[in-house]
């Protein structure tokens, strides 16, 4: 059974145990600030509020803010290692094993660039960034934006070409059911990715809402689920989605849409 968290913040935690929940995922750029000294960072006590936190938090997205470029004329890659190595080392501080690189603010190719330099940089900071993380033991995870987030890595298998390229173990993928059906990609793609799937994000289809809140009875996620239990992913699952109308009075009934689901499937 993968173990079923969401995207909330830490004065959540307690409200999300009591429902059952196993984690919460929390937000690179807020909560590790790669761009500020240790001793900025450490001033703020965040790692003692984590560590007090009711639920852990394994994994965190939005791993490079939009005005760090990885893509395009602006990119810099000695100012990148120096963020991520920050990133990672505070990572491994705070318990967080799994990193989510969607940053589609970072990574959108500018308009005239060459498609086959962005490439490139993007696997340039992958590449980089992978040895980083083993250091600190820590997993990256490629995620697949929609083509109206970014223009670049739009599906799985993009995601997986990426992945192979890199080739290192710190440097997987990530499955994203909303971003997954919103480009209508094929449930073979994810199949095929399997292996290198290390974490998962949920939202319905419509509105982009908790599982189980869009129209009065939710997108139906068995079809999904059935190609993550035949592959055995036992891994972590984040619901990456709104709660309506808000996570502490929905997120029982959330769990057990998911549970349900999963059971279903």
């Amino acid at each position: 059974m993968p173990q079923f968290g969401a995207c909330v913040g830490v004065e959540e935690a307690g409200a999300f145990k009591a429902a059952g929940w196993d984690f919460i995922e929390g937000n690179v750029q807020g909560l590790l600030q790669g761009d500020k000294a240790d001793d900025a960072w450490a001033a703020q006590g965040i790692a003692a509020k984590l560590s007090g936190a009711a639920l852990a938090m394994p994994a965190a997205n939005c791993l490079v803010p939009g005005s760090l470029k990885i893509v395009g004329p602006d990119a810099d890659l000695g100012k990148l290692q120096t963020y991520m190595t920050n990133v990672l080392k505070r990572a491994r501080q705070v318990g967080m094993k799994t990193l989510v690189f969607g940053s589609g603010g970072a990574r959108q190719v500018p308009e005239g660039f060459d498609r086959a330099a962005a490439r490139q940089q993007i696997i340039s900071f992958a590449a980089m960034s992978a040895p980083l993380a083993a250091q600190q033991d820590v997993i990256i995870v490629m995620e697949h934006l929609n083509k109206k987030e970014c223009n670049i890595i739009n599906t799985v298998a993009e995601a997986m070409d990426y992945v192979r390229a890199v080739n290192h173990p710190h440097f997987q993928c990530l499955v994203d059911s909303w971003h997954l059906w919103l480009e209508d990609e094929p449930l073979e793609h994810l199949a095929a990715a399997m292996p290198w799937i290390k974490h998962v994000h949920l939202a319905d289809k419509e509105g982009r809402v908790a599982p189980g809140q869009s129209n009065g009875v939710g997108s139906d996620y068995r079809a999904f689920f059935s190609v993550l239990k035949k592959a055995g992913y036992d891994g972590r699952i984040s619901v990456e989605a709104k709660f309506v109308p808000d996570g502490a009075s929905t997120a029982g009934s959330v769990l057990a849409f998911i549970k349900q689901q999963w059971a279903g499937a």
